[in-house]
């Protein structure tokens, strides 16, 4: 018995495991309206032998919308579409937090009902693509300048965080976890290169954390803050999104979680061929910096996660693509069977073919 088939407790609750199902996008979602449904109900309840499972980021209003078919969390018809899934994910004993998305300018105006993007500053993600589907024919667009966001703006989004975190504990979910990784909107205001602004949102790396902080404190405000955990992605240039310095900034991001009490911090490491490696002493910096449960994510075998929890800086470990090919992952690991591949052609979009069908052992 190694570490990772050890219960850990989070959010008042008692994991079985200290396996997480992170998020991945699936664009499975019942149009129009961006609604959850039965398929993926199925498809999250088949993997909830996951200590945690993390739905697929869900946005959080029309305009925090970035690519086709994926799913909301605004309107009371997303909301009844959740609850169907966490329901399902509940009987077979699982637990279930919901990210929450806003990719500010990581979209395109036909994503967003004609309005033109948000982000902290008026910079373009520079040959980034979209998926669109514009009047039946989805495709692949160029995202487009956003508009720098005024404190009325601001004030707006905080207000859509705190709603979709009420909407998303209305659904039946056990928590919410904030996308703030891989180049989306609080991405935006926390990285050096992509927030260029001259108020207190901008310039030092105080300032840059504020939006972070204040988005924690309106969703904590609502549901608790032992219920809501961060998603980071410290050293990813995703979306065009790069810090100049990152391990400064991102050891204030842990220091002002810690502070702020939330449930957890969940790190994408960077997991592409040639990716610049998260070291040890950073990740033990954040340790000591961040004393709530630590979520690793990025190609972890069984052998590096048991590695990672042994060596203290993590409490659990997130297994993304594995996820999709093998519903019973965790069985797996502990039994040292072989892994399903998936199929790289069914990933988004579609029906149960690659998303529902994979065999269990």
């Amino acid at each position: 018995m190694t570490l990772l088939f050890s219960p850990i407790e989070l959010a008042g609750k008692t994991l079985k495991n200290r396996i997480v199902m992170p998020p991945m996008t699936r664009s499975r979602s019942t149009q129009p309206g961006d609604i959850a449904n039965d398929l993926m109900a199925t498809y999250y309840a088949q993997r909830a032998s996951a200590g945690l499972i993390v739905s697929e980021g869900t946005q959080i209003s029309e305009l925090g919308k970035g690519y086709a078919w994926t799913p909301g969390i605004y309107t009371n018809e997303q909301v009844a579409g959740w609850r169907t899934v966490t329901n399902k994910v509940h009987d077979a004993g699982g637990v279930m937090f919901a990210q929450l998305w806003h990719v500010g300018r990581v979209t395109h105006s036909d994503n967003t009902g004609g309005v033109q993007p948000i982000s902290a500053s008026a910079i373009a993600a520079k040959g980034v693509k979209v998926f669109v589907d514009t009047n039946g024919e989805p495709g692949f667009v160029e995202t487009q300048l956003p508009r720098e966001m005024s404190k009325q703006d601001i004030e707006n989004v905080l207000a859509e965080f705190r709603q979709a975190a009420k909407n998303a504990v209305d659904a039946g979910f056990d928590g919410i976890e904030l996308h703030a990784a891989n180049g989306y909107l609080i991405n935006q205001f926390l990285d050096s290169q992509s927030n260029a602004r001259t108020d207190e949102y901008g310039g030092s790396v105080q300032n840059r954390l504020r939006f972070l902080t204040e988005v924690v404190n309106a969703v904590s405000d609502e549901i608790g803050s032992q219920k809501v955990g961060v998603r980071l992605a410290p050293l990813t240039t995703l979306n065009g999104t790069v810090d100049d310095n990152p391990e400064q900034t991102y050891l204030a991001v842990a220091q002002a979680l810690n502070d702020a009490g939330v449930g957890y911090m969940h790190i994408a490491e960077a997991d592409w061929d040639d990716a610049p490696l998260m070291s040890v002493e950073f990740k033990q910096a954040i340790r000591k910096a961040y004393s709530g449960v630590l979520i690793y994510a990025g190609k972890y075998t069984k052998e590096r996660a048991d590695e990672a929890l042994a060596q203290g800086w993590a409490d659990m470990i997130g297994f993304g693509r594995p996820f999709v090919s093998n519903p019973d992952l965790p069985a797996r690991l502990k039994q040292g069977k072989p892994l399903n591949s998936h199929n790289p052609d069914t990933l988004f979009g579609g029906a149960e073919q690659g998303y529902t069908d994979y065999p269990t052992a």
